[in-house]
């Protein structure tokens, strides 16, 4: 059995650089990354995915498009960002697979 390691922003940021496009690397700053990584987390705890003893059933299941829509509309209320959607999509599904990555759920 693998030891769970802790989620750690830095290493995320380092782990979603790698799968965006490299043209889209020289337009988003980490900042816009941890923003979405941020919404991301939070859109987990207001959806109960945080919770200790949260029983998480199959309808319950993390919807990657529900949680895409919900970074798109956050960013369209900061305003100061210069994120796409797609960049948005791209940046979530790698937050996702880093978190897969540490085991983290």
């Amino acid at each position: 059995m693998s030891e769970l390691t802790t989620f750690d922003e830095d290493e995320a940021i380092k782990f979603i650089r790698a799968t965006l496009p490299e043209e889209r690397n020289k337009e988003i700053s980490d900042d816009d990354i941890l923003y979405v990584i941020d919404t991301i987390w939070d859109w987990y705890e207001k959806n109960g995915y945080l919770d200790i003893n949260a029983d998480i059933t199959d309808e319950e299941e993390l919807r990657v498009d529900d949680l895409v829509a919900y970074v798109c509309k956050e960013l369209r209320r900061a305003k100061e960002l210069d994120i796409t959607p797609d960049d948005v999509e791209m940046i979530v599904k790698s937050e996702l697979q880093y978190e897969e990555s540490i085991e983290e759920f």
